[in-house]
């Protein structure tokens, strides 16, 4: 926006800034206009310059003549750019040095532009006091619930903007992107828990077409004895298990003892038919670099001592299974056996034909050989100390943690501390590319260099592994390669450049510690169905998307959220309100299959206005924030 400058901006005797020239002879159009340069067209006054502007009392401040509104040009409509007239592009055959004038005409003639058709502007309808403020960090929009009481709280699943746009041209001027960020595990708002429902052997109720979940947006009829989906319509049978009948106002009389009809958030029991195995207990395995800069750095001792505080807290008791893997040039194998006092260490120097020693002994029962594991734990940052080797095997012990894991599958915990050197999936040293830095091919610095990460990755998710790094590398680290694992199985990046115990320590032992403790979902897949109109089309996170609209996630927890978006479908939206709902098929903890599912509705508007007033600027910071990264 150009500057309103008082009238004290210029003296009499002086000419103008020149940093305001140069600004405003940007906009001076082309063509035939003579470009004349800054000190000629405001040449320093004295008794030998010849000035090509004609004498005025006080200085003359340009009009350029695109703003010369006596002359033949027209003045361009409000709205339209610099330099640019909607009907007709300026063109001066015969134009000469720009016309003087007052001060106070330049200052009018600023005032007069309006810049609301630049990209990414308001609409002129839209008046910016009316827009929703960015909020303080623990508050959340619950402003939605107030007018859709029935929805999941927005901690759950949150729109851009909860006013979809009831044709193609509004949303072609709403300038933002049109998504929604769904956080299915988050922890619920003043501590409530999501209600658990088992419906027996009723069997889970289910659109039989669009497989949606009954929830609170269905209506029943046929003296409820059928019921019709909120977001494909059809009318499904009720089971007779289920029946209840209707009061005077056709509602059910037994809604406000079913959640499942008076809460946008709930947890099914899932039964068998949602298993294709039983249920898997928990599963950590912990991936170590041994290597001299880790000793160096202090690395082991932390993670040694931050594990083993948090053996009590693991999720799953007693179910929880354990392991350990240490690798240098070499791979360390441990077993575990509850009637020794301390591990056996096994070593395999040949990298390139991996195999597991014993390998029905390698993960144990947290439960049954605890004694064993804690000796194990005290044991590691002195079993290394005298540690010189700085070489790292890290894909031969990737690919043997995946043979260790892929029957039961779990978390993989990864401590990284030297680049990939030996073996397969070694890395090569990118980061000192100096030459690259600033051109067009820098960006291949952040795509990775070996397809052996990203095809580890696939077949960790296809055995609902997830992958979790701790990078700690002192020189280049080469995250873009080692993230893939994290981001195609819906695991997690944790970097420390340059790590040193002494300064690290509280975030590494506060970040390893939350990852092992908090409550996980395991071996998961997600699914965001929505009503007529509306289409899914970018889904943004850290997953494999199995098919169109499956989300696979071998481990997910109440920290991880994603974003999608979703285009109209129709030129003309047809519905009144559109439904979203969000299921999570998962394994709890407790050996339990569950599925969680929210549903929200928003209404479909005709004013820009509206979108804006009902705008989440939260989601779309967040869903911004993802689109910048791919």
């Amino acid at each position: 926006m150009l500057p309103n400058l008082p009238d004290s901006s210029f003296s009499a005797t002086r000419p103008p800034p020149q940093s305001y020239l140069q600004g405003y002879s940007n906009v001076l159009p082309r063509g035939n206009v003579p470009q004349l340069p800054i000190d000629s067209r405001f040449p320093a006054p004295g008794p030998n310059k010849q000035s090509p502007f004609p004498a005025f009392p006080a200085i003359a401040a340009v009009q350029p003549p695109f703003l010369a509104h006596q002359g033949q040009v027209p003045p361009p409509p409000v709205g339209a750019p610099f330099g640019f007239n909607s009907r007709e592009a300026p063109h001066y055959p015969n134009a000469g040095p720009p016309i003087g004038g007052t001060l106070q005409g330049l200052i009018e003639d600023f005032q007069s532009l309006s810049v609301a058709s630049v990209p990414g502007s308001l609409d002129p309808g839209v008046d910016p006091k009316s827009l929703p403020r960015p909020l303080d960090v623990d508050d959340e929009p619950t402003s939605v619930l107030e007018t859709y009481p029935l929805n999941c709280h927005p901690r759950f699943f949150r729109l851009t903007t909860h006013a979809i746009p009831s044709s193609q041209s509004l949303l072609a001027r709403w300038h933002l992107p049109l998504g929604a960020v769904v956080h299915p595990l988050a922890e619920a708002p003043d501590g409530e828990e999501v209600p658990i429902v088992n419906f027996g052997p009723a069997g889970i109720i289910r659109c039989r077409r669009c497989r949606t979940y009954v929830n609170p947006y269905v209506t029943f009829t046929d003296a409820g004895r059928k019921w019709r989906c909120n977001l494909c319509a059809l009318l499904n049978d009720v089971p007779g298990e289920y029946f209840c009948p209707l009061d005077a106002s056709g509602r059910r009389s037994d809604v406000d003892h079913r959640p499942e009809l008076s809460k946008g958030s709930v947890e099914f029991v899932a039964p068998t038919e949602y298993m294709v195995r039983p249920p898997m207990p928990p599963l950590y395995f912990f991936l170590i670099d041994v290597s001299a800069p880790a000793v160096r750095s202090g690395l082991l001792e932390v993670v040694a001592k931050t594990i083993k505080s948090c053996l009590d807290e693991l999720p799953g008791f007693p179910r929880t299974q354990i392991g350990f893997l240490t690798f240098d040039s070499t791979l360390h194998f441990y077993i575990y056996p509850s009637s020794l006092a301390q591990p056996q260490m096994m070593v395999v120097a040949d990298v390139d034909d991996i195999f597991l020693p014993l390998p029905d002994d390698l993960l144990v029962n947290l439960s049954d050989s605890r004694s064993v594991v804690d000796a194990f734990l005290d044991s590691l940052p002195s079993m290394f100390q005298e540690n010189t080797n700085v070489e790292s095997a890290f894909g031969p012990a990737l690919k043997a943690a995946f043979m260790v894991m892929s029957q039961l599958g779990g978390k993989l915990l990864v401590f990284q501390s030297t680049l990939p050197s030996l073996g397969v999936g070694r890395l090569r040293l990118r980061g000192d590319e100096l030459r690259v830095y600033g051109t067009d091919k820098e960006h291949t610095l952040r795509i990775p260099e070996d397809p052996f990460y990203k095809q580890m990755a696939a077949d960790f998710t296809k055995n609902q592994i997830a992958v979790d790094i701790h990078a700690f590398s002192d020189k280049y680290s080469d995250i873009a390669s080692l993230g893939s694992l994290a981001k195609y199985t819906g695991g997690q990046v944790y970097h420390y450049p340059s790590f040193q115990a002494p300064i690290h320590y509280e975030k590494l032992r506060h970040d390893l510690s939350r990852d092992l403790t908090r409550e996980t979902a395991w071996e998961a897949v997600m699914r965001i169905r929505c009503g007529k109109g509306v289409r899914f089309t970018t889904y943004h996170g850290n997953f494999m998307l199995r098919s169109t609209d499956l989300l696979a996630l071998p481990a997910a927890d109440c920290d991880k959220a994603f974003a999608m978006q979703f285009s109209l479908e129709e030129t003309l939206m047809t519905t009144q309100t559109v439904y979203f709902q969000v299921a999570l098929l998962y394994t709890s903890s407790s050996g339990e299959r569950r599925i969680r599912v929210h549903t929200a509705a928003a209404p479909v508007v005709t004013d820009l206005g509206e979108m804006y007033r009902r705008a989440d600027t939260g989601a779309i910071i967040s869903l911004l924030s993802r689109l910048g990264q791919f």
